[in-house]
């Protein structure tokens, strides 16, 4: 049996469809097929899988990570080091000597990664637009502004489903 090209790869955006919209009622993090990446230091950290993901926080992310985090969300180092706890001669230090966060801050920053990711959807890639929704007072959030959440993984969970209610036309 013959299948035409424009066919197949109909059906394929067909199943891609499904899958993302079976995937957005089961998560609050957008399908991606290639999943979610962060490049320290000329060294791409990526997943897509919750395995994956498990596997990249057990194994840890280097200090420059946070560098990278914060030049992806424009939001300064300093902030991410006081959610961290982490003083900045620390991680000078850390960073130079090309040491390794602990499990608990790789997984912030990776939850951080997600979110960011998230957020930039919801907003249509409009990363102005996202910007001023996360320095801007949320009612849905006690009146803080969501990247004033941003030290506990409960707050970057808050965040994660404010944009959810955003996405599904609830005002948040």
């Amino acid at each position: 049996m013959f299948i035409s090209k424009g066919h197949a790869e109909g059906k394929k955006l067909a199943k891609q469809k499904l899958l993302e919209e079976a995937h957005k009622k089961a998560s609050l993090v957008p399908v991606d097929l290639d999943g979610y990446k962060i490049k320290v230091n000329n060294k791409s950290y990526s997943w897509s899988t919750n395995f994956e993901k498990i596997t990249l926080i057990r194994q840890g992310l280097p200090y420059s990570a946070i560098e990278s985090i914060s030049k992806r969300t424009k939001i300064p180092v300093i902030h991410y080091l006081n959610s961290l706890q982490i003083v900045q001669t620390t991680y000078n230090k850390k960073k130079k000597s090309n040491d390794i966060l602990s499990k608990q801050d790789s997984e912030f920053i990776v939850e951080l990664i997600e979110l960011y990711d998230f957020g930039l959807a919801v907003f249509n890639n409009e990363s102005e637009k996202f910007q001023r929704w996360l320095r801007k007072p949320n009612i849905s959030l006690g009146n803080s502004s969501p990247d004033g959440l941003f030290d506990s993984l409960t707050g970057i969970r808050e965040v994660k489903k404010a944009l959810n209610r955003i996405e599904f036309g609830n005002m948040a």
